[in-house]
């Protein structure tokens, strides 16, 4: 079995289903704290949520620079493994703030990756499982 048919085989496993609920329970988890915490809220809060994005795409631009050299005043400032924590950021930041922007977050996140799925990979797409209801 290839690599490609290992990934579309566990796709929609019960594993995979429990491994993404557990996900969207710790989104929904930050969530909550970020928001009971929150100084500014309402529709100004949504549009700091979706600017903090920008902020950790910027840090992960920086660490891709400082793990190449890029810039000879600093030299190799930050390692690959610096650039992978900071595109976890990025994907925790999308999520969180998809959340503030919906309490539907899993369900128009699951929509949106079939139909990228489908668009991208045809009718090989491997079906996507449903997302669980909140709890």
């Amino acid at each position: 079995m290839s690599h490609d048919d290992t990934a579309n085989a566990t796709a929609t496993t019960p594993a995979a289903a429990d491994a993404a609920a557990g996900l969207w329970d710790t989104v929904d988890a930050l969530w909550a704290s970020l928001e009971a915490r929150q100084p500014i809220g309402g529709r100004e809060g949504l549009l700091l949520a979706v600017l903090k994005l920008s902020e950790e795409v910027g840090e992960t631009a920086q660490a891709v620079i400082g793990a190449t050299g890029q810039n000879p005043r600093k030299g190799t400032t930050h390692s690959w493994d610096d650039v992978q924590a900071e595109l976890c950021d990025v994907v925790f930041t999308a999520l969180i703030a998809l959340r503030t922007l919906t309490p539907d977050a899993r369900k128009v996140f699951a929509r949106h990756l079939d139909r990228v799925a489908r668009r991208t990979l045809g009718p090989t797409a491997p079906p996507q499982p449903a997302p669980p209801e909140a709890s």
